[in-house]
């Protein structure tokens, strides 16, 4: 009798998990229940089995509403009807169009309305209509009392008890975004959506029996007979799956030519075994889609990374989808696919985040959006946005909701909050935890099936214009929808970017794909080795660059561990700190003598996902496929919550087997252990180092070019402001934005570096736009009044421009330009839009203003209002700042000694003691724009606090880790900019 269940997948309506749901009709001994969320199907699957683990019998619908009015429930009679729901809702979820007010007809779908539309609606022969409990007595009067054959129970499910509803009412109220007490009774579900139960439902309809025949006959007709397990991936791509087989195979072998050349055994050996398991497993296809979109962004001239599990394929290798050579880093196939693996094997092609949208509009007209589309992510109530969500609707004042987001945790929060409200906001916060608010875009998986895509989920089309399904990753790997991941990248921006600026400045084509070449190059090698990596993928963190001097890194394999090596599992449990002293050769002791031959490349130490295949399968006995689930498991890629526990009793039982001494077992398990969530996969640490290897060689020969490809991409590690003193560092001169030389991205001229107007604040992007096209088609500016008159800038986008400094080539001062900005208004029509259209410009009336000269110290200023940073050498604002003290270059001659060095701050990483106190690694500039870093351990962290950006003076001792020279912070004093000059008087 159940025909209307919702769960919080009514987004910001129902408040059952799926659970919660299946439980509560399980104890009531309810035999079949019917789930029909708001324009939703993002919990279908998972409420199938559910159901079917609880013996209830599951059935699929959709609930469809105008605006807060319900218009009908559609359930499902069979899967074909379930695509005819999906359907109908994606055409004008799309089209952004209300629902109509009667559905069309469907062949394998029935309809419910709702007894307040009786008069509406003349009911075929798949049409009901739903009475409610209370609207019993209104059937005396109706002409429905003579029709009961179209008469179904009504009782909606969305809540169960009072505190159950006042969550719905929060829910109602953010999704409104009103007050609470603002609410409208049409905007909530009544009280009769509350759970009632059978045996009361029955109670209320006994007068009318065939009412309740018909809601339970309705039931029974609706069958969802879903299989999971399959491979509903798009099965061919040729068309035939043997053709697929014989296209792969050609591929593989055509390319194991490019790449290994004639006669190559081991080659030929691991395709023909890959190629095995691959048509094994019936995932031809998955590799010919891939290399189909690989194969098209080559075409276009993009630049991507194969990385992910695939890169341990020697198919993939050979097939250009990777340029990570599995035979030269042993790597296991078995990591990426295996014939126990019941997951879809994982590919993670990387672009520019220019062209990535580009290869996924391909994709999906490729092979239709019919058979095609993005996987969605749940965005969820959580923590901190819970509080602020509700604060807003019980009325609380910005600041009070503030206050209440300060505070670390739950805990903290309760015994610090002493209002009523505040109180309520907490509980109902919690109460809300993981409920899913929207549904957001996964970060780039894309869904291609065989049948059409919604056979399986409605979709959603999101401003971006590509469809999204309603169900995550996980669902879709349960139902047997393999994902291909298409990610974007800021570091593959700068390798592109940086290509194309060589072209330009120096008139040189650059084949990037030449690593072999790269890896060789002892100019790249040293400037590894030197940790000069700023701007370089991956590797230009401090505590990156801090690793490679400390393992005098200077060639691929040692950086393939290093970026793995970096990891916090491998950090944290202070197995980072062994590798580097067992690389530098300091004595030390396997934990076990096996260990020996399976981990003797990285000293008996587990760096990769792949090392703990090795040990699971080599030490303690389990075969491949078996340590692959382990691997599985405790990287968190299961949803089951005892996989990891499973695993683990698996692992110690199958040593213990083997009589290993019991506290070389645990040590063994406590290293795998703290991989769980952290840990690399070797190929995956071993494509970022190629497309490290790319970033080095373009610094090493082109720093310049390099520089300001990492500036027009953002997105690094650092700041804007420390990516330019790095390349002032090597040799670029740094101008403000100027209206006759910048455009909007910044740009490179011989070692001229022409900041765009893009970074500067409030700057319109339109005009900032425009400045460069009106250049480029009529020519430089004369003068300010030119300016003014071709562009039309308002008065506070003219002042911006002025303030920066972008009209510095007409020789007048900043001050002198805004009086004459003020006292010239010919050019404007008021609108700020340029007078274009006129033949000749209007005489000008002249002003005679006298020379109004502006210091540095007040440019500083500017710049650091409208930039964000000074562009000059911080120190110059520093006034009396003693010039003495130690520089960066000199520290190895002051080891274990006091120094100290004045230090322009950059950034810095909070961590935790094992006793749980703060402390922190951060890094600074020196007067010669050198990089240091300063150890801040908690006693001074509570002493000596990081007031934000800014220059100190540094005291500390210098010390010395294998060739990495930094500091113990001992003092540290914050020494003030001179004053702004622009607020005297």
């Amino acid at each position: 009798m159940y025909l209307n269940c919702h769960t919080y997948f009514s987004l910001r309506y129902g408040t059952f998990s799926v659970q919660q749901l299946v439980d509560l009709a399980k104890q009531y001994g309810i035999r079949s229940l019917a789930l029909t969320d708001i324009h939703n199907t993002s919990a279908c699957y998972d409420f199938v089995k559910a159901c079917r683990k609880a013996e209830i019998d599951p059935v699929i619908g959709m609930e469809f509403r105008k605006d807060d009015q319900l218009l009908y429930i559609a359930l499902a009679r069979n899967l074909n009807g379930f695509g005819e729901i999906n359907t109908f809702y994606s055409k004008y979820a799309h089209q952004k169009r209300p629902f109509p007010d009667l559905p069309p007809y469907w062949n394998d779908a029935f309809i419910i309305y709702p007894w307040e539309r009786r008069d509406q609606v003349s009911l075929s022969e798949r049409e009901f209509l739903g009475i409610k409990p209370h609207q019993v007595r209104q059937l005396l009067r109706s002409r429905y009392r003579h029709r009961q054959d179209r008469l179904v129970v009504h009782q909606p499910m969305t809540f169960d008890g009072a505190l159950g509803q006042h969550v719905h009412r929060l829910l109602r109220a953010v999704d409104h975004n009103t007050l609470l007490d603002k609410l409208m009774q049409r905007q909530q579900a009544g009280e009769d959506e509350r759970f009632i139960e059978p045996e009361q439902l029955r109670k209320v309809f006994e007068s009318y029996p065939q009412i309740i025949a018909n809601t339970e006959r309705l039931l029974s007709d609706c069958s969802f007979n879903f299989v999971f397990g399959q491979n509903l991936t798009k099965q061919a791509y040729t068309g035939s799956k043997y053709d697929d087989m014989l296209l792969l195979e050609k591929l593989a072998c055509e390319g194991m030519l490019v790449r290994y050349g004639n006669y190559h055994r081991e080659a030929q050996r691991r395709i023909e075994r890959e190629l095995e398991i691959i048509d094994q497993l019936d995932f031809n296809a998955y590799f010919l889609i891939t290399w189909d979109f690989v194969r098209y962004g080559k075409a276009r001239g993009f630049f991507h990374v194969g990385r992910g599990s695939g890169a341990n394929s020697i198919v993939a290798y050979c097939l250009g989808l990777t340029d990570v050579d599995p035979i030269e880093l042993d790597l296991y196939f078995e990591r990426f696919l295996n014939p126990k693996r019941t997951s879809p094997p994982d590919f993670d092609i990387d672009y520019s985040w220019k062209d990535r949208d580009d290869v996924l509009d391909y994709v999906l007209k490729r092979y239709r959006t019919t058979h095609a589309t993005l996987l969605a992510s749940y965005n969820t109530f959580k923590g901190r946005s819970s509080i602020r969500e509700l604060g807003k609707v019980f009325g609380l004042p910005k600041r009070e909701i503030d206050k209440l987001t300060q505070v670390p945790s739950w805990g903290s929060l309760a015994g610090k909050v002493q209002d009523e409200t505040s109180q309520r906001i907490l509980q109902y916060a919690q109460l809300i935890e993981g409920f899913p608010n929207h549904l957001s875009i996964h970060a780039g998986g894309v869904l291609i099936s065989d049948a059409p895509i919604h056979s399986y989920t409605a979709t959603d089309l999101p401003p971006k214009g590509f469809p999204i399904s309603h169900f995550d990753m996980y669902v879709a790997e349960d139902i047997g929808l393999h994902k291909f991941d298409i990610l974007s990248q800021r570091g593959l921006g700068h390798i592109r970017d940086g290509i194309d600026l060589v072209l330009d400045n120096k008139e040189k084509l650059i084949d990037i794909h030449k690593v072999r070449d790269f890896m060789r190059d002892p100019k790249v090698r040293d400037l590894l080795k030197s940790g000069r990596t700023v701007g370089c993928f991956y590797i230009e963190s401090p505590a990156m660059r801090g690793l490679i001097r400390k393992l005098g890194c200077d060639n691929y394999l040692t950086l393939v561990a290093a970026s793995s090596v970096i990891r916090p599992g491998v950090a944290r449990s202070g197995m980072m700190r062994s590798f580097i002293e067992r690389h530098n050769g300091l004595p030390f002791e396997y934990t076990h003598p096996k260990l020996e031959e399976l981990l003797g490349e990285t000293y008996g130490i587990m760096v990769y996902q792949e090392d703990v295949l090795k040990v699971v399968h080599g030490f303690a006995g389990l075969d491949l496929a078996d340590a692959d689930l382990l691997r599985r498991a405790m990287s968190g890629k299961t949803r089951g919550p005892n996989g990891f526990e499973v695993m683990k009793e698996k692992f110690l039982q199958a040593c213990r087997d083997q009589e290993y001494p019991e506290e070389k077992i645990q040590e063994i398990w406590r290293q795998i252990e703290s991989f769980a969530g952290y840990s690399f996969s070797k190929a995956h640490s071993a494509s970022f180092a190629v497309e490290s290897f790319q970033s080095l060689y373009l610094k090493a020969y082109y720093p310049l070019e390099f520089m300001v490809a990492v500036i027009n991409n953002f997105g690094g590690f650092y700041a804007t402001e420390f990516y330019l003193h790095e390349a002032r560092r090597l040799g670029g001169k740094v101008h403000a934005p100027c209206v006759q030389e910048s455009t909007y991205l910044t740009r490179l001229e011989g070692d001229d570096i022409y900041l765009g107007f893009i970074h500067v604040k409030d700057l319109e992007k339109d005009l900032a736009k425009r400045i460069e096209q009106e250049r480029g088609l009529r020519g430089t500016f004369s003068d300010l009044t030119d300016f003014r008159y071709r562009m039309g800038p308002g008065e506070e986008q003219l002042a911006i421009l002025v303030r920066i400094g972008a009209f510095r080539s007409t020789g007048k001062s900043k001050k002198s330009l805004l009086w004459e900005a003020k006292l010239k208004a010919v050019g404007l029509n008021g609108h700020g839009k340029a007078q274009q259209e006129m033949l000749f410009a209007p005489e000008q009336q002249e002003f005679e203003i006298p020379d109004l000269p502006q210091s540095q110290l007040e440019d500083a200023y500017d710049e650091m209002e409208l930039l964000g940073y000074p562009l000059c050498s911080p120190f110059e604002l520093v006034p009396n700042l003693p010039d003495t003290g130690t520089l960066t270059r000199n520290l190895a001659v002051h080891v274990n000694q006091v120094v100290c060095m004045a230090g322009y701050f950059v950034c810095a990483k909070t961590t935790k003691t094992v006793r749980g106190e703060p402390m922190q690694f951060a890094n600074f500039l020196d007067r010669e724009g050198e990089t240091f870093d300063v150890t801040i351990f908690p006693q001074e962290v509570k002493q000596y606090p990081i007031v934000g950006p800014g220059i100190y003076m540094i005291t500390g001792m210098v010390v010395e880790e294998f060739g990495y020279f930094s500091l113990e912070l001992m003092y540290m004093k914050k020494w003030l900019f001179a004053s702004d000059p622009r607020l005297v008087g």
